[in-house]
């Protein structure tokens, strides 16, 4: 194995995917909440049924490693069929597998995704464990730290230790719904670790909390620069992305490419993944939202969260989309 650029440090899982052909949305007036209905007892069919790697540390490792990246990943999973699938995979694409750990015994993650007019709804199995540290992990310049489950603190706590002796490494962070659930409190040490942060804006006012920011994302983006990264990315679905480099004080803000979604899992994770090998590759941050932007747009034309994943030879012709399209990032 060559020298690793990334190491991507989470979960991952295997994603089935379903196509209802019988089902209906029914939608309230007064609060427009929407939800897919089907008969209760009926068999209900479905058009296609695909399964695909996900989780957000393995979407971000096969991601980056289409991109040119040397990427390696650690991931804790069961010793059953899953986990072995996962391993497979990761392997068919290039990643690094050395520090996957398969714990006898235990199960692997697993989702089922109902996939109803371009939007998805999960079903999530997160198998119980104890995520485990490894022995000896490689120095690398860049580490991606994402999503674990319920039992994530005892594994931060190694890692900050790790990164303690590392302080070269640069580290990404993109907190899961366990670490957001958790509060601040629960992994600040991460945060004042953290050079570069990726979150939707959601996620982004919950770890302000900073209520409704419509409109005030400069503001947003400060106060998330206040709690420890240096470089904060907020990507707000169809709206596109918005940038804050505290060291050079730039504020950016990106739009998306007119595409129509076929289904958007992963459509984050293809955002960061596309961003992060931007950087790695010494872009700049510019850059960065542009792939990461050209990543997202590919993958939300395809089933599953990796399928529609750029190839860095194919980074050049979606470039040339953005601009002929009139795409381009702008400072705010």
């Amino acid at each position: 194995m060559e020298n690793i650029d990334l190491l991507s440090i989470g979960d991952a899982t295997i994603d089935t995917f379903m196509t209802p052909v019988e089902s209906e949305t029914l939608c309230r007036i007064d609060t427009k909440e929407c939800l897919i209905a089907f008969s209760y007892g009926d068999k209900i069919p479905v058009k296609n049924l695909e399964f695909s790697i996900g989780g957000n540390a393995a979407n971000n490792a096969v991601g980056t490693r289409r991109l040119g990246v040397v990427s390696s990943i650690v991931l804790t999973l069961g010793q059953d069929s899953v986990g072995e699938m996962i391993v497979s995979r990761l392997k068919e694409e290039g990643v690094d597998p050395t520090y996957i750990i398969q714990q006898p015994g235990t199960t692997s993650n697993y989702s089922t995704i109902i996939n109803y007019s371009g939007e998805r709804t999960i079903f999530v199995y997160h198998a119980p464990r104890s995520y485990e540290f490894p022995v000896k992990l490689p120095l690398a310049p860049w580490v991606y730290l994402t999503s674990m489950g319920e039992s994530f603190r005892p594994f931060y706590n190694h890692f900050i230790e790790w990164l303690k002796k590392n302080p070269s490494t640069k580290l990404v962070f993109n907190p899961g719904s366990w670490q957001l659930r958790s509060g601040l409190e629960a992994f600040r040490e991460v945060m004042n670790s953290t050079y570069l942060i990726y979150v939707n804006r959601e996620e982004a006012e919950k770890l302000t909390g900073f209520g409704d920011s419509a409109e005030k994302e400069r503001d947003l983006l400060i106060a998330l620069n206040k709690i420890g990264p240096k470089v904060c990315i907020i990507t707000d679905g169809g709206v596109g992305s918005f940038a804050y480099d505290s060291v050079n004080g730039r504020f950016l803000k990106m739009g998306t490419l007119p595409v129509d979604a076929y289904e958007r899992t992963g459509a984050g994770d293809a955002f960061g993944s596309g961003a992060l090998s931007a950087l790695i590759h010494g872009k700049s941050l510019d850059e960065a939202l542009l792939w990461g932007t050209c990543n997202s747009a590919s993958v939300i034309g395809y089933t599953g969260s990796q399928k529609g994943l750029l190839k860095l030879n194919e980074m050049d012709s979606w470039l040339a989309r953005c601009k002929s399209s009139g795409v381009g990032v702008v400072q705010f």
